[in-house]
């Protein structure tokens, strides 16, 4: 079972899995010449409302130095046989233990159309869901991120938005080998502005599908409203995968500008992942 306090190790403990083995299988087919983003990039441009709308400011001290992350109490609840709540670190410590932390370099597209290509570190969402043992009538996976205005000023500055911010999937987008509980990048436990301890990557789907710093994780009958679905229903829908062809209402999605590189290329569609996610959409 998930429960078990032989099983478990702490925050300090778990920096043993990094840096992790890669799985090649889950990791993007970059194209010739394409590189891995700078980590200076990709740790340095962070989309985190809660603390800022200045991508290259969440990464300071004045935004995102209050925010603490050791210890993260989370729960993983709803439509399960076996909900469990606790430390998230403790949680990173039962899967290191059982073999499932792994590394997978991976595309990753924003809506506003630029990329950066992401050394990862987690392990497959299927297999955290596996430990709660999902009852028949969960057909949706809400997430929901942490919110304390107290240490967010974005959060507590813009209140027209509704937070805290929630995220969804289906269950067999949940389940998908490639959807990864992140809790590592560049072979090192995540930094506060990249969504310590714990986020989700969904490789196939614009950014905001990969919801930072989660606190639950529920496992619902009905597709849940997110957040950018409720602030702007025409521009974020649901579905929410990276589709060339499927224009922004401001801006086309034809092509995408690279971080760290100052350069565009075409975007693929799914991301570049059509082949592993293509049939959960005929």
């Amino acid at each position: 079972g998930l429960i078990g306090a032989s099983a478990f190790a702490g925050g300090k403990d778990n920096l043993k899995y990094y840096p992790a083995k890669k799985n090649a299988a889950l990791s993007s087919k970059l194209p010739p010449g394409t590189k891995l983003t700078p980590q200076e990039w990709a740790t340095g441009y962070n989309n985190f409302y809660e603390f800022t709308t200045r991508k290259e400011y969440v990464r300071h001290p004045f935004f995102i130095g209050k925010f603490k992350t050791d210890p993260w109490r989370m729960r993983i609840d709803g439509l399960c046989k076996k909900p469990w709540q606790g430390d998230a670190h403790d949680l990173i410590g039962t899967m290191g233990k059982r073999g499932k932390i792994e590394e997978r370099v991976q595309r990753f597209r924003c809506v506003e159309g630029w990329s950066m290509v992401v050394p990862w570190t987690g392990f497959s969402l299927a297999d955290l869901l596996k430990l709660v043992e999902p009852k028949a009538e969960a057909k949706f996976v809400r997430f929901t991120t942490a919110f304390n205005p107290k240490v967010m000023p974005g959060a507590a500055a813009m209140k027209q938005y509704t937070w805290p911010y929630q995220e969804g999937l289906r269950m067999d987008e949940a389940i998908h080998p490639l959807t990864l509980v992140a809790t590592g990048i560049y072979g090192k436990p995540l930094p506060n502005q990249n969504g310590a301890p714990i986020r989700l990557v969904v490789p196939w789907k614009y950014g905001y599908k990969s919801i930072k710093s989660i606190v639950r994780i529920e496992l619902v009958a009905k597709q849940p409203k997110t957040f950018w679905e409720i602030a702007a229903p025409k521009e974020y829908p649901f579905e929410s995968n990276v589709d060339p062809a499927v224009r922004h209402p401001r801006w086309t999605q034809d092509t995408e500008r690279v971080l760290g590189f100052n350069n565009r290329i075409p975007t693929l569609k799914y991301n570049g992942f059509g082949k592993q996610v293509a049939a959960l959409y005929k």
